[in-house]
């Protein structure tokens, strides 16, 4: 290896390590209950994004399911070609976008807006398109990517799926969800068998 590519290696974890620790500041307390509350309430969850946000908006729709809250992934291209049948009224969408202004998400908002669908949006930019038209928006940091261009979704795609991790985090506590209910619906692999030991 390199010595340069072992600099640029050590360089990307203090990169991210500073992007979290910087992100606690970002915490807005209200915005993020009031995401929890609609999405403990919430019938279905859908998620959207473009690129490397919509990948980990995969990753959310997993978690939620984890923790029995029924949601799902549409895809910006499907959802103007009817999935976001799915949604109903009362049901949360999640829309993720760093920039906010993600052109593929935008007719989305005026589907959901017009299915009495609750959004929450995940940006770094508060006066965006996006964030202007939610119900609950959460401010993604970013410091910067770990590439050497500052170009590629690396430390973007962490700051996304921290705040994921930490409504989920939240969500557990706030619907009293306990293990012997993920045993039954994850009795496979390492986890599985740890979870229903005892049974």
């Amino acid at each position: 290896m390199k010595l340069e590519a072992l600099r640029a290696l050590k360089n990307a974890y203090n990169i991210e390590i500073a992007c979290l620790t910087e992100m606690k500041d970002f915490i807005d307390g209200v915005q993020f209950g009031k995401a929890v509350d609609l999405l403990a309430a919430a019938p279905r969850i859908g998620a959207t994004g473009c690129g490397h946000s919509g990948i980990i908006c995969q990753h959310f729709a997993h978690l939620m399911c984890c923790i029995e809250r029924p949601a799902r992934f549409i895809s910006p291209a499907e959802a103007v070609h009817g999935a976001t049948g799915f949604l109903q009224p009362g049901d949360v969408m999640v829309f993720a976008s760093r920039g906010g202004k993600t052109k593929e998400l935008l007719p989305i908002v005026d589907i959901c807006k017009a299915k009495n669908v609750s959004i929450i949006t995940v940006t770094e930019n508060m006066e965006s398109p996006l964030a202007l038209a939610s119900d609950v928006v959460l401010k993604q940091h970013v410091n910067r990517e770990t590439d050497k261009w500052n170009a590629q979704g690396t430390t973007s795609t962490t700051a996304l799926c921290m705040i994921f991790h930490a409504l989920q985090a939240a969500l557990l506590e706030e619907t009293d969800y306990q293990a012997e209910q993920f045993a039954l619906i994850h009795p496979g692999g390492a986890v599985g068998e740890r979870l229903n030991a005892n049974k």
